[in-house]
């Protein structure tokens, strides 16, 4: 069950991505990816933001204009500027509910991906062996363990290898993670300045 092995190991590296990465933060970066394509809802985000850019300018003008000496002049643009905040607040409004019912979607699709799929996985194949364990490198309960709950012995469960995946790239992605942190902490310590003796520290010798 070669396939069975990497589909397993695949599912979790995904969820410990997403843990990692934030599911805010890719759920973010979906959307704006998603708004960079011809849909309607990025037809509205590029009116929202000429809707923006519009208030903001007749905003400045009703700042720079004096309600007593230019009065008519004022209140025009005081009435442009309040159909205009109007016309932006509903496009909020609308762009909002767009963005909540994307999240609800990418959320329920990562989720189906993920956690679902591991779920799926250990129910459709809980008595389907994983990978055979060589004859007699390890006792009875050993191997007991190791079969738990439902395939025979002599072979991993997959409930077993999906703990194992877990477990072993939670390890090394915290290992990775601490070089890292060390190989960018050492080149800031690297691209500090040397500080230059001054003139008195060779007076004093």
């Amino acid at each position: 069950m070669l396939s069975l092995i990497f589909m397993v190991l695949f599912v979790h590296i995904a969820i410990y991505l997403v843990n990692t990465i934030g599911a805010s933060t890719i759920d973010s970066l979906l959307w704006l990816l998603y708004l960079k394509l011809p849909t309607s809802t990025s037809q509205n985000a590029r009116e929202q933001q000429r809707m923006k850019r519009e208030v903001l300018q007749l905003k400045r003008e009703m700042n720079n204009t004096s309600s007593q000496d230019e009065f008519a002049k004022w209140a025009k643009l005081r009435r442009r500027h309040d159909k205009s905040m109007e016309e932006y607040e509903a496009m909020n409004k609308l762009i909002s509910s767009q963005k909540t019912s994307f999240d609800w979607s990418v959320k329920t699709a990562r989720w189906l991906s993920t956690n679902g799929l591991k779920i799926f996985l250990q129910f459709w194949y809980s008595k389907t062996p994983v990978f055979a364990l060589p004859a007699g490198w390890f006792p009875y309960y050993v191997e007991w363990i190791l079969s738990f709950p439902r395939v025979p012995l002599g072979y991993v469960s997959i409930q077993v290898w999906s703990n194992v995946c877990a477990t072993a790239i939670g390890v090394v992605g915290d290992i990775l993670g601490a070089c890292l942190v060390c190989v960018l902490g050492s080149g800031a310590q690297a691209s500090e300045p040397v500080p230059v003796p001054t003139g008195e520290g060779k007076k004093a010798q």
